[in-house]
């Protein structure tokens, strides 16, 4: 999810945790959740192709709970369970009507049907699975009252999502799996203790004057974007005495995260990376964290880094 979703759900995680929807049920229908009769005079006027559809309600809109239905009903597959659905929103000011956001013309927000967003909001997890693709849905999201330190108020909000596909989500590996590939000499060496951990040996290595990003492993998965979502496993030692600062594999679960929101490092040495492969990064402090460093991740950083999905 990007843009506006990434704003908007966190909230309504919270606002829908504690109620609000049953588990959809097998070969499940779009469910509607809240106060459903008051998007009845909502009207949808269709204005083509990668622009937003006309939209007419009454205002103003003001709910106290989210409120979502399936407004205008479209004629592909059904939405399932665990899918990816991609979708396009253009969101209305409750109060006066005016446009908050249109990513019609935009590429497409991504939407996960995942277990997270069926435990965290049932309401909009059962909305969309079930939907057919090609439907328009309406959710009403609630204001906000003026805060105690003088933050004003703020109306509810009209979203009209369109979900324009939806398919599997992509395969996230349990380790890399590729080509091996070996690396050029004096690099920081690699290899694997007997649970299959990275152990990362940088005895006699130099300082690096440039990001090094090398191979270990060639994976065979589609190429890594920077403004994609990774999942990796990695393991990073700092380069003067290669103490490990940290590992994925201590806590036995992978990590998730944007490309875009790491250092530069990881940014630049992962980018173009295919997903399978294993890299080691021999990172300047200049595109790790600087001179002040973080933790014990200080001065210029080793990572080994198994990329195993992508979204």
């Amino acid at each position: 999810m990007r843009r506006l979703l990434a704003i908007l759900i966190p909230g309504l995680l919270l606002l829908t945790a504690c109620g609000g929807g049953e588990p959809a049920a097998p070969e499940p229908t779009s469910q509607s959740a809240g106060e459903t009769a008051k998007l009845d005079s909502l009207k949808l006027t269709d204005n083509g192709e990668k622009k937003a559809p006309g939209v007419e309600f009454t205002k103003p809109l003001d709910v106290k709970d989210p409120t979502i239905k399936v407004v205008k009903e479209g004629d592909g597959d059904r939405v399932k369970a665990n899918q990816v659905a991609d979708i396009s929103i253009v969101a209305f000011n409750g109060k006066d009507g005016s446009t908050v956001e249109d990513t019609f013309a935009k590429d497409p927000e991504k939407l996960e049907l995942n277990d997270d967003l069926k435990s965290g909001s049932a309401v909009i997890y059962n909305a969309f699975v079930g939907a057919k693709v090609g439907s328009q849905l309406a959710l009403a999201v609630p204001g906000k009252a003026a805060s105690a330190q003088g933050g004003d108020a703020q109306p509810s909000q009209l979203l009209v999502i369109k979900i324009l596909a939806a398919k599997d989500a992509p395969k996230v590996l349990d380790k890399p799996e590729g080509d091996a590939v070996t690396p050029p000499a004096g690099l920081p060496t690699v290899k694997e203790n007997d649970k299959g951990v990275p152990v990362i040996s940088v005895d006699g290595v130099a300082a690096p004057t440039a990001l090094i990003s090398q191979d270990l492993i060639k994976g065979k998965g589609q190429a890594v974007k920077e403004t994609d979502t990774i999942t990796v496993n990695y393991v990073g030692v700092a380069l003067a005495g290669g103490k490990v600062f940290d590992s994925s594999f201590d806590s036995g679960k992978k990590a998730t995260f944007p490309l875009n929101g790491v250092i530069k490092g990881w940014t630049q040495g992962l980018s173009g990376k295919t997903v399978g492969s294993r890299v080691l990064l021999v990172i300047p402090k200049a595109l790790a964290y600087g001179d002040q460093g973080q933790g014990d991740a200080k001065g210029d950083l080793v990572f080994v880094v198994d990329i195993l999905g992508v979204k």
